[in-house]
Parts: C-alpha cells; structure tokens; sequence
C-alpha cells in the first residue's frame, strides 16, 4: 500500500541491473488477485527474474510456524511465482532469483525457511542496519565459499567472493533437485542452482543487483544470465 491505494512496484536497482548489466527489457508482471496463467508468462518472456521485498514467502506453503506479528507477507505474490518457477524451469527459462526469490525457489521445490537465522544457533546476524546510509547497508560484509566446480565459481574465477547481506529469513531445508552453490562462514546456504535445469536457473541470497557495475561478480552474473535470455529470445524468434 502506498497512501491508501495497493501499488506494483519494483526497485529501480534491479531494472537497471536487467537493461544494463543483462542488456534486456525489463518489464514488470503484476500479481493479481487472480493469478496471470502461468503458460502465458512462459511463452512471453525470455527470462525471469525473481527480485528481493520486505515481503516474505507465507510460512504456510513449507509448513513453518505463523509469522510473528509485523512481518509483511505477500500471498498474491506467493500465488504468481510459486506455481511459476517450476514452469519457467520446465520449459527452459532463463532464471535469476534474488534475496526473496532466492527463498521462493527453495519453498517452490520443496525446500523450508529459517524465519529468523539470527536465532539459529552458530548462525551470523544476516540483517543490514536499517539505520546507516544506503552504502553502508549494502556494503560487502562476509565472504561465501563457492562450491567447488559449480557454476558460480566458474563465473567468479575464484573460490571465495564477498557480499553484501540484507535478509533475516533464509534457508532451512535445500529443496529437491537444488544444488547448493554457496555457504556463509556460518554455514547459511547463501546460493543454489536448479541441479537438472537445462537452462540458466540460479538463486543467491544477496544483492547483486546493487550498484552491480562496480562488482566484477555481479557483472558476470547478470551478463550470464542475459546471454541465456537472449539465446533464448533468439531460439524462439
């Protein structure tokens, strides 16, 4: 809600890092009371990206205890890209998923959520400080461990990257067919892949949409997953 009316809007962090660093046309898909069908999106689109929210995925769909009092849910977006993801991965399209998509691949391929990793025992607090500057908050503040021979480390050239960190929910439980491809000091999974996919379908934990141009891995992520959507938009014209 913005004032008194419901609004779709997306941060204008991720549509740059799509026309700019995926060199494609970012295009918003609302979530609607009643869903868009999901075989119309697939056969629109060249590729998905799931971004990050102040929403989290309703505890509901992995069998989690109720949200705590405050913390912001978004069913309509849980009924758009839930049913969405395995779909979009079926019919081979490019995927990037972010921060809260990162967490709804998971849910969307069985997998569960800490709610609160802070209160994990032996985890990191995750969360930024909502009250320094912007390039504080999403300044790099931990390494992550790439898996060895994955996909990310291939893309990064390096077995370890730092990045930033802005979540409280992350995941519990990998879901079924998803290979871990990063892990924090603490052994938060910070990044999977869709291990069958035979396209681009990668999630990370973090925020490499921000200010993605100054980060030599980011750069390489968003140019990666722009390759695969326009090999896509390419097969299909």
């Amino acid at each position: 809600m913005i004032g008194a009316h419901p609004f779709h809007a997306v941060g204008e962090k991720y549509i740059v890092a799509v026309r700019d660093g995926a060199g494609a046309l970012p295009v918003l898909l609302p979530v609607l009371e009643t869903p868009i069908d999901v075989d119309e999106i697939v056969e629109t689109v060249d590729g998905l990206l799931l971004t990050g929210s102040p929403s989290n995925v309703a505890p509901r769909h992995y069998g989690g205890a109720g949200p705590r009092p405050g913390v912001m849910q978004d069913e309509r977006r849980d009924a758009t890209t839930l049913p969405l993801i395995k779909r979009i991965v079926e019919r081979n399209v490019p995927l990037l998923a972010l921060c809260r998509g990162f967490q709804e691949l998971n849910v969307a391929f069985g997998g569960t959520l800490h709610q609160h990793v802070e209160e994990v025992q032996g985890r990191f607090d995750h969360r930024e400080d909502k009250n320094q500057p912007l390039d504080v908050q999403y300044a790099p503040v931990h390494d992550v461990h790439l898996t060895p021979g994955g996909r990310l480390e291939m893309l990064a050239g390096t077995p370890t990257i730092k990045v930033n960190s802005l979540h409280s929910q992350g995941i519990d439980k990998p879901g079924i067919g998803l290979a871990v491809e990063a892990v924090a000091p603490d052994g938060q999974i910070e990044a999977v892949r869709v291990r069958d996919a035979k396209g681009f379908a990668i999630g990370v934990q973090w925020h490499p949409e921000w200010r993605f141009w100054e980060n030599d891995f980011s750069k390489a992520l968003f140019a990666a997953f722009g390759a695969a959507t326009k090999a896509r938009h390419e097969s299909r014209v």
